[in-house]
């Protein structure tokens, strides 16, 4: 019988769901250390992903045929074995649409309210109505501002649509110049430093290819509007740590809100954990209680065209462009 293996767990709700989406395959729930070298090796469809799995499914005798990842990035794949094995690949994209966008969000009310400085004080129990960061933006507003999206996808798209509810005129930055509903301007890539000196806040989307490896450095920050705020959620290595920190220790930028970094964890003594102008959050920004139930519902439309001969319709990587 054809295999499909998960390396996450399910609720028997979602083990049926996948059952019905393919009837004639077994389908094998279990975390990596449980898996046997066997199991990796005769199954078909693989769910989720882990290098400790990579040398079983990737033998030349193994039966794998499609992947489908759990995350909607899939830079830390073995891309190159992937495709020479012909092997198809989805991802989770689309996941993160929402949790994500309000991340966004979030942060941009957190430095528009001075949210971030509010909690410093209340820690040290301190009443401050000036809640400044010094040489920098005071309270204000969002509504009226410019929101620049570099990467406009699942996520540009939801963050578009808040953005506009706020009364933001929205640039969008993408591959393709192809105009999106709560998008204002589209600019292809080789508008991106136009589009940034239009931004009061920026936020960066983009997967990792090696096109947006470090894409936002230093030429990146001189073209950007003086005092923006910088948002990351994307991947850690399109940005030049260094050269965000002169940005920011210039005043070129007023602020910034991470949740992804070149090196993770950040490191303890990292110059950006006492920076008043930074927002750090552990790469949480897609978490939430519905991942797992989200992922479910791309893998079993997936598995339903893939189950009678065709492709997966949905997020299927080119390796070419690595997402």
């Amino acid at each position: 019988m054809k295999s499909i293996v998960c390396l996450h767990s399910l609720t028997p709700e979602q083990v049926g769901q996948i059952k019905q989406a393919a009837p004639g395959y077994d389908l094998i729930v279990k975390n990596k250390k449980e898996l046997s070298a066997e199991q990796v090796q005769n199954a078909e469809v693989i769910l989720g992903w882990s290098k400790t799995i990579v040398e079983d499914a990737l033998l030349a005798t193994s039966k794998l045929k499609w992947v489908q990842t759990w995350s909607a990035g899939v830079d830390t794949l073995p891309l190159e074995r992937l495709r020479d094995k012909g092997v198809l690949l989805t991802s989770a994209s689309g996941v993160h649409a929402i949790p994500i966008s309000e991340s966004i969000i979030g942060m941009m009310l957190s430095f528009s309210r001075q949210l971030h400085m509010a909690v410093r004080h209340q820690l040290k129990k301190e009443w401050k109505s000036d809640l400044s960061v010094p040489g920098l933006a005071t309270l204000g507003e969002i509504s009226g501002k410019t929101l620049v999206i570099v990467g406009v996808g699942e996520i540009g798209r939801e963050t578009a649509r808040l953005a506009k509810a706020f009364g933001m005129r929205v640039i969008g930055v993408r591959r393709s110049d192809q105009p999106e509903p709560h998008v204002d301007r589209m600019y292809t890539m080789d508008g991106l430093h136009e589009a940034l000196g239009q931004g009061d806040y920026i936020v960066n989307i983009l997967p990792l290819t090696a096109e947006t490896r470090r894409i936002f450095n230093a030429a990146a920050w001189n073209a950007t509007k003086e005092g923006a705020y910088f948002f990351n959620v994307g991947r850690g290595p399109t940005v030049d740590t260094d050269a965000l920190m002169d940005a920011l220790k210039s005043g070129r930028l007023s602020g910034a809100g991470l949740d992804v970094f070149e090196a993770e964890p950040l490191p303890a003594d990292h110059p950006l954990w006492d920076m008043e102008q930074v927002i750090i959050t552990p790469h949480v920004a897609g978490s939430n209680d519905r991942y797992t139930e989200r992922v479910i519902d791309i893998f079993t439309e997936n598995l339903k065209s893939y189950a009678q001969g065709q492709k997966p319709p949905r997020n299927l990587v080119d390796y070419g462009r690595m997402y």
